[in-house]
């Protein structure tokens, strides 16, 4: 957005604007007092007459450049800007939702392997709890028969 062609445009007018300004204020101090009064007074009618034709809506407002705010218009088309807004909202829930059944679902897939496992073993169940048993486990875990 803050790369677009038009922007681009306006800040480099902007800046055009702002040198010409500095440039014509400084050579200002050298003037006699009747020119720059001259000048003082053109300078506020034109202002005077921006405003007006802002007021008429004849001319926009100057775009702030030291903001990077997105401003969404008051017209109807803002309503689809809000709506467009909210769909990589929208987007993220629906993507973790779907992350947490997949998990859920492996995990309840994991268990049903366990259990299966545990149950058509030769070993009662019991004796997976036993601490003897365990303690064996632990012993002949490098022999393989």
């Amino acid at each position: 957005m803050t790369n677009s062609r038009e922007y681009q445009q306006e800040l480099a007018a902007e800046r055009f604007g702002l040198r010409l300004a500095a440039q014509l204020s400084d050579a200002a101090d050298g003037l006699p007092h009747d020119v720059s009064e001259r000048l003082r007074v053109a300078r506020l009618q034109a202002l005077a007459q921006h405003r007006s034709a802002l007021r008429k809506g004849l001319v926009q407002a100057p775009a702030s450049t030291g903001s990077s705010v997105l401003a969404i218009g008051g017209g109807p088309a803002s309503y689809w800007g809000k709506w467009a807004s909210l769909l990589p909202l929208l987007a993220l829930l629906l993507g973790i939702v779907a992350i947490d059944r997949i998990q859920s679902e492996n995990r309840a897939n994991e268990l049903a392997e366990i259990d299966v496992a545990i149950l058509t073993d030769d070993l009662p169940p019991s004796a997976y709890a036993d601490p003897g048993f365990a303690q064996f486990l632990k012993l002949n875990a490098g022999r393989v028969p």
